[in-house]
């Protein structure tokens, strides 16, 4: 048996032996509801290198989904995860926070009761798991941080955070135009600008509860909400001029009015797109690109991840907590997903519908 010491000292027994782990697993692509199942194997035993966790809450994304479709770029291998059953499987979820429950004597830097962040393609739809210390980032304490905002770290205010710093230079003051404002990651964008002393467009669609979303916007710091119809009128485009014009977009929609958006940039702008939720490609008139000189890119955070070292991503990750303890990026509106096969397949059915109140999270018991 491994010995481990208690907390803080030394790492304390804890008894994991017995353990039998419930996952949400996929042996083939498909329609979530066709290829979703609910398999039980024992957790494997603790060796000096690896450690135990217990899984505190998933959210459901639409990546998530994609990958289960097979629609997704990122594909994590299926292999055994049992001595029961030899099918090859790959766990559902790719975000989620775990608290560490059992640590081998030969991993450092990590204690029982730390709070861990899985890498990507880890599969987080199970409610214990075992791996190796480089398959986990562990969390700083901060005393004002809830399960849920841990939970939902490492994807969307990691894509704002990364967008906001990395394709240009950004003084306070400074504007950024954005669309799908109300999604979580352009939530997370207008909270790290207002924290940076930034300001903010914000394009939503037009809908019945318009002013409330907006009200709920600005309440988050938006500067400046507008509809895709107002982005296309005269006076808009002179309003935006008087404002300050924006050296950097952020498109999540694609299609007509993604093209409209770009053309309120300044010249020398830089224009990201990390999402297609229109399903519609993004025309660019040349004028954008011959007289504006306007740069276009693309933003994956799967990709930042993979081209990053430890160290960078635990100074962002950092940040954001530090943000998240001062209350200054606030806990994303979410539904409670229980912990049942049924429960999960039903809620990833309708995150491919739009259905629900805010991001579908699970909860483990």
């Amino acid at each position: 048996m491994i010995s481990m010491r208690p907390f803080g000292i030394t790492r304390r027994a804890y008894s994991t032996s017995n353990i039998t782990v419930d996952a949400l697993v996929y042996g083939s692509y498909g329609k979530p509801s066709d290829v979703l199942k609910w398999h039980s194997y024992k957790l494997p035993a603790l060796t000096a290198n690896t450690l135990h966790v217990k899984f505190l809450a998933s959210p459901i994304n639409p990546a998530d989904v994609n990958q289960v479709q097979g629609a997704y770029p990122f594909k994590p291998p299926f292999r055994s995860l049992g001595d029961q059953d030899s099918t090859p499987y790959a766990v559902g979820g790719n975000e989620g926070v775990a608290e560490v429950i059992a640590v081998g004597d030969q991993v450092q830097g990590i204690q029982v009761g730390d709070h861990v962040l899985p890498n990507p393609g880890f599969g987080t739809w199970r409610n214990f798991a075992s791996g190796a210390a480089n398959d986990f980032q562990v969390l700083p304490k901060r005393k004002n941080v809830s399960i849920i905002q841990e939970a939902t770290l490492s994807v969307n205010p990691c894509t704002a955070y990364r967008m906001l710093k990395d394709f240009v230079p950004l003084q306070p003051g400074d504007y950024v135009i954005q669309n799908g404002a109300n999604s979580a990651v352009g939530q997370s964008v207008i909270q790290l600008a207002k924290a940076w002393g930034l300001n903010t467009i914000n394009v939503i669609r037009d809908r019945p509860n318009l002013d409330e979303l907006k009200q709920s916007l600005e309440q988050l710091g938006a500067t400046h909400v507008l509809t895709e119809e107002m982005l296309r009128s005269h006076d808009t485009k002179t309003l935006i001029k008087q404002w300050g014009s924006p050296k950097l977009g952020l498109n999540c929609v694609g299609g007509k009015a993604a093209t409209e958006m770009a053309r309120h940039l300044k010249a020398n702008g830089q224009y990201v797109t990390y999402g297609a939720m229109a399903r519609a490609p993004l025309a660019l008139p040349a004028s954008l690109l011959i007289f504006k000189n306007l740069s276009f890119h693309g933003f994956w955070m799967t990709r930042w991840t993979d081209t990053h070292n430890a160290q960078e991503r635990a100074t962002m990750v950092e940040d954001l907590l530090d943000l998240m303890d001062q209350d200054k990026l606030n806990e994303v509106a979410w539904t409670r997903v229980n912990w049942e096969a049924k429960d999960v397949v039903t809620a990833v059915e309708q995150g491919i519908q739009g259905y629900g109140s805010g991001k579908q999270i699970i909860l483990f018991d």
